[in-house]
């Protein structure tokens, strides 16, 4: 007899759809000829705090959000790797190793994409907040960042919606359903239990947190460029 078990609180629900939405927009918003520039610094902006409270959330949030759960060690990652195939049924309630690490390789991706947004110039009328106080060989290096992660983050979005798919398809588990609903279905043969609440109260203090440290990052700390007269 199949539970139905809450998995994924409502704030990895909402962080999840955000990013997605903020990611083409922040796509969308990066060519020069459509003037969106600004809104291309706004967005980039959500964007890390998006990750940064999915970063916290990972550390304090409910079971299935946090790092030490998803986070595969070598042995369990080579065992899901090796059965992969034989896997009839798919029975992990959270994630599973291989989707565990793309999780992390996803927020690295992203993380890296907006911070290296704060140096970046597009040479014309916009500057990141902390362009001007970079060297020029951190602006190299910022640059080199934010023009070619992006490319990698599309690479591992398509290879996400793909194994969504491959699981629909194949393996016949509704993976988008649950990031939707919250819910997903247990066969009972695991050792698992669904979370009891989405802890609202501590996901908004965290937010809170988070743009406390946002408006300190990007207004009160930004560096005052000097202007000399000649």
């Amino acid at each position: 007899m199949k539970n139905k078990l809450l998995v994924w609180d409502l704030p990895v629900r909402l962080f999840h759809w955000s990013l997605v939405t903020s990611l083409f927009a922040a796509w969308y918003t990066s060519d020069g000829e459509r003037n969106l520039i600004d809104w291309h610094l706004k967005i980039g902006y959500f964007i890390l705090g998006l990750i940064i409270f999915r970063i916290i959330w990972g550390i304090f949030g409910t079971r299935y959000a946090k790092f030490a759960q998803f986070i595969p060690n070598k042995k369990s990652l080579l065992y899901y790797l090796k059965n992969f195939k034989q896997e009839k049924n798919y029975t992990t309630v959270g994630h599973n190793p291989l989707g565990g690490l793309m999780v992390v390789f996803m927020l690295t991706s992203v993380l890296s994409q907006a911070v290296s947004g704060l140096f970046m110039n597009d040479d014309i009328f916009t500057s990141g907040p902390y362009y001007s106080s970079a060297s020029s060989s951190i602006q190299s290096i910022m640059s080199l960042i934010h023009h070619n992660v992006f490319d990698i983050i599309i690479a591992v979005s398509v290879l996400h919606i793909a194994a969504a798919f491959y699981y629909l398809l194949v393996k016949k588990a509704n993976l988008i359903v649950p990031m939707i609903t919250g819910y997903k279905q247990s066969d009972g043969t695991e050792n698992t239990k669904g979370i009891k609440s989405s802890r609202l109260f501590l996901a908004l203090v965290i937010i809170l947190g988070v743009a406390v440290f946002l408006y300190w990052l990007l207004v009160l700390n930004v560096p005052v460029e000097e202007e000399f007269y000649y």
